[in-house]
């Protein structure tokens, strides 16, 4: 990053600060039920936070039961409220079913399903072996399909209604090299999240997707930016100035799971900072071009059109 892009950012970023609580009033969530998967760390573990505090009975599920509890009871000390931890291996139907009956169990039949298990890393395509890719796959569309299948058919049956939410990513409206398996796992979770809310809204269910950017959790890059060398330039392409805060997400998760969003149906929410506009755009990286430049670039245009005029 130049001197001038860092200072540019630091301006930036006093401008767009994150706000770092929950978005709405105490007891926003009371009598609600929260399945959450991959709820033990990063952006499952803060939304558990935040819909806790706000009354919500939550389940946290994913594969290290030993994380799990030590969130949960983190958790319920902070906000007074029981957090069932859930050994899962989205990956396996039987383990959903067991996950699910659980949590039906204890709490009831969830109406707030968070999809946000997840598995991700950097690689050249042609390296990935047939495993590498289906090990993705298996996790992020196949998991979300089993916990949301699993789910829905028993709320049909029992007649009642919920909030689907899935995290997903921006790359999947363009695509991405070196995130392949994860690109296109997510883009089918869009699919059959829109194809949901079209078939299944009948039933008093809604499917959405909440698709961040760039955002700052415990554990993140040292899977997708191990050297660290990309965080700068990443910075660089956001027009605010900074990456986003866990709790900026989580809030937005919070808006699209709850009652004040009754109407969102089959929608895709983007939260990037506006680095997806910013990189698709030709010409933006001509905000690094400085007011003297411009000056002279605009005399160099009206010289040119001046001398073309003269020649008519």
């Amino acid at each position: 990053m130049s001197d001038g892009s860092a200072a540019q950012n630091a301006s930036q970023s006093k401008h767009f600060k994150s706000i770092r609580r929950p978005m709405f009033a105490p007891g926003t969530f009371d009598g609600k039920i929260a399945f959450i998967t991959g709820g033990g760390t990063g952006l499952g573990r803060c939304v558990a936070l935040y819909l806790s505090t706000l009354g919500a009975q939550v389940a946290i599920a994913s594969r290290k039961l030993s994380v799990l509890q030590k969130t949960a009871q983190e958790i319920s000390n902070s906000s007074g409220n029981r957090v069932l931890p859930i050994q899962l291996d989205v990956r396996d139907p039987a383990s959903v079913k067991q996950a699910v009956d659980t949590c039906q169990n204890e709490f009831g039949l969830p109406n707030i399903v968070i999809n946000n298990a997840a598995g991700n890393f950097v690689s050249p395509t042609e390296r990935l072996s047939a495993n590498a890719w289906k090990t993705i796959i298996d996790i992020v569309l196949n998991g979300t399909a089993n916990v949301t299948l699993d789910i829905g058919k028993r709320l049909i049956q029992a007649g009642k209604g919920a909030v689907f939410l899935a995290v997903t990513t921006p790359y999947t409206t363009h695509g991405s090299g070196f995130v392949c398996p994860s690109a296109s796992a997510k883009a089918g979770v869009e699919a059959m999240s829109k194809s949901l809310a079209a078939e299944w809204g009948r039933y008093g269910m809604r499917f959405n997707c909440l698709s961040p950017g760039p955002f700052e959790t415990e554990g993140a890059f040292s899977r997708l930016d191990p050297t660290g060398q990309f965080r700068s330039a990443l910075k660089d392409q956001i027009p605010v100035g900074r990456m986003g805060d866990v709790e900026e997400v989580a809030n937005l998760a919070l808006y699209m799971t709850s009652d004040f969003s009754n109407w969102l149906n089959g929608a895709i929410i983007q939260l990037d900072g506006g680095k997806l506009p910013f990189t698709a755009g030709d010409f933006n990286a001509l905000t690094q071009v400085e007011e003297e430049q411009w000056n002279m670039m605009e005399k160099i245009i009206r010289d040119a059109n001046e001398k073309s005029k003269s020649k008519l």
